[in-house]
């Protein structure tokens, strides 16, 4: 059974930064895409980044790329998400993913296994 703990979420304001830890149950992240998502009240939940499983290839949507960074750690089957310079349209409930069948998978649907969520809000 594969489980994911997210944390790290907060309340903070335009323009500061956040960081998000994704906990895996053990091997988790060696052997599994684990990637972040997001959800915002009345929208899709969206990929907002993935990485390979080396660790060396990321993507990002445009809407997030230049701000957040995302980044594994094997050895300690963590995946983090750096978030810089929020915007108030950053705000959501943003959950790590995992069991894509490949590492740049945007549909939701395809991943099995989720996180609880934790809540990022940004005031302007």
């Amino acid at each position: 059974q594969v489980q994911l703990v997210e944390s790290g979420g907060g309340v903070v304001q335009a323009g500061d930064s956040l960081r998000l830890s994704c906990r895996a149950s053990a091997r988790t992240a060696s052997e599994y895409v684990v990637n972040w998502f997001r959800q915002a009240p009345g929208k899709e939940r969206e990929l907002v980044a993935a990485i390979s499983l080396d660790g060396r290839n990321a993507y990002y949507p445009d809407s997030v790329k230049g701000r957040f960074t995302i980044s594994r750690d094997n050895a300690k089957n963590m995946v983090h998400l750096q978030m810089t310079s929020l915007k108030p349209e950053d705000t959501a409930v943003y959950y790590c993913a995992a069991g894509s069948p490949t590492v740049k998978v945007v549909n939701a649907a395809e991943y099995t296994y989720w996180g609880q969520g934790t809540q990022v809000t940004v005031s302007s």
